[in-house]
């Protein structure tokens, strides 16, 4: 069977069952409103449940590594392209860690050479005024010189780097960063379009092109649907990144309207890969960015057909963390229209706790590598392809099903 399956609970009977989200033997489920516009049904991370398997594995037996674009993460994780998150320093402790942290070429690193007072005025600024200030900071320019050395930075510590930008400045800071001696590209932005029409030739990069011009491999995001998804996967990508609106401090599902919920996303996305690795031989990793915060989380994006994550929020937590007990997205300082908001965090861990251990709470905030160890060795898969045959169950009740103590108290899944 291809796909990912989910049951309603109680189960369909065989011919009602979904696969990525559709009925495998009946039209799409769709729920109809006045004969005008139909709905379809859509999945958050927080609505559905994994089930074990008839087979268990010793923890030591579990491999969680994944290659992306020819680089290989023992801990399927990307740190997110974010000021609060992924400075120069927090990616190489990422690196030696075992996961990847994503340096955004177009963020404060970038734009001053003194980042440590720039961030600290951002931590500062109260509620009612880090919008303006927020404008104001990342109207600075960028500057090229900047991009190089900051690259120079995490390369002269033996540490591969990874760096983003968006679509609008691709072309110019791509050939710097080749030539800084990134090891990867990622071209991201809110919603990435494979059909971009504008008046102004000048706004369209031409990805397939870009794709084929770079000498270091480069990936895009992020999409939410099927064929946008294999739309990208056809430009010769080396993997998506996959999720829009679900992050803790991006605000576009509010002032836009636009999202999908991530299980869904996720898994409409793996179907995407799938279909274009029986299409073409070429297998292509699919990222899940954004809603995840906590190592259960990872694990249902797994087990939907993610290869890997991408998380900004846990890791802003961090002692190390340059956000300083904030974390904010990379749309919330646009001179137009904001689409993102600086959420206090607070700190919880130093990094090698929150990724590898030991941890200190019980709460699936820290040892995300531990975590998803375990989960895989109980639901009896040996690595992250065989994850992505876990069984998986729609449960809205899983997060509150006999949780009545722990949510009045305040502990564990309600901390």
């Amino acid at each position: 069977m291809t796909g990912y399956v989910f049951y309603e609970s109680p189960p369909f009977k065989k011919s009602n069952i979904l696969v990525g989200f559709e009925f495998k033997n009946k039209k799409e489920h769709i729920v109809e409103f006045n004969g005008f516009k139909t709905f379809k049904r859509s999945y958050g991370l927080d609505e559905i449940a994994l089930v074990p398997s008839q087979k268990t594995f010793d923890v030591s037996l579990v491999d969680i590594s994944v290659n992306i674009a020819g680089v290989k993460l023992d801990i399927p994780i990307f740190a997110s392209a974010m000021d609060s998150v992924v400075s120069p320093k927090t990616a190489v402790l990422f690196d030696q860690l075992g996961a990847i942290g994503v340096l955004n070429l177009e963020g404060v690193q970038t734009r001053y050479a003194d980042t440590d007072a720039i961030l600290k005025e951002i931590a500062a600024v109260s509620k009612t005024e880090y919008v303006n200030l927020m404008q104001k900071i990342y109207q600075a320019p960028i500057n090229f010189d900047l991009v190089a050395q900051r690259i120079k930075e995490v390369k002269d510590q033996r540490a591969r780097v990874v760096v983003s930008s968006t679509p609008q400045m691709a072309s110019k800071l791509g050939p710097i960063a080749v030539k800084a001696g990134a090891d990867l590209f990622l071209i991201q932005s809110t919603v990435v379009s494979t059909e971009f029409i504008t008046d102004d030739p000048h706004k369209i990069l031409d990805l397939r092109s870009f794709v084929n011009q770079m000498q270091i491999p480069v990936m895009v995001g992020n999409s939410a649907t099927y064929p946008v998804t294999l739309d990208l996967l056809r430009t010769g990508v080396k993997a998506v990144f996959v999720g829009i609106g679900p992050g803790a401090a991006c605000t576009t599902r509010g002032v836009l309207g636009i999202g999908v919920p991530m299980a869904s996303s996720i898994s409409h996305a793996a179907k995407a890969r799938e279909d274009y690795f029986h299409e073409t031989g070429q297998y292509v990793p699919i990222i899940a960015d954004g809603g995840i915060v906590n190592s259960g989380d990872i694990c249902k994006a797994l087990a939907v057909g993610a290869d890997a994550v991408m998380i900004g929020s846990p890791f802003a937590k961090a002692t190390e963390a340059p956000g300083n007990g904030f974390h904010w997205g990379m749309a919330t300082p646009n001179a137009v229209l904001p689409r993102g908001s600086r959420i206090e965090v607070g700190t919880i861990a130093t990094l090698k706790e929150i990724l590898v251990g030991p941890s200190n709470t019980d709460d699936g905030s820290q040892n995300l590598a531990g975590a998803i160890k375990l989960a895989m060795a109980t639901l009896g898969a040996q690595n992250i392809r065989e994850m992505h045959q876990t069984e998986v169950v729609i449960g809205p009740s899983l997060l509150t099903e006999g949780k009545i103590y722990q949510k009045a108290q305040g502990l564990g899944m309600y901390k």
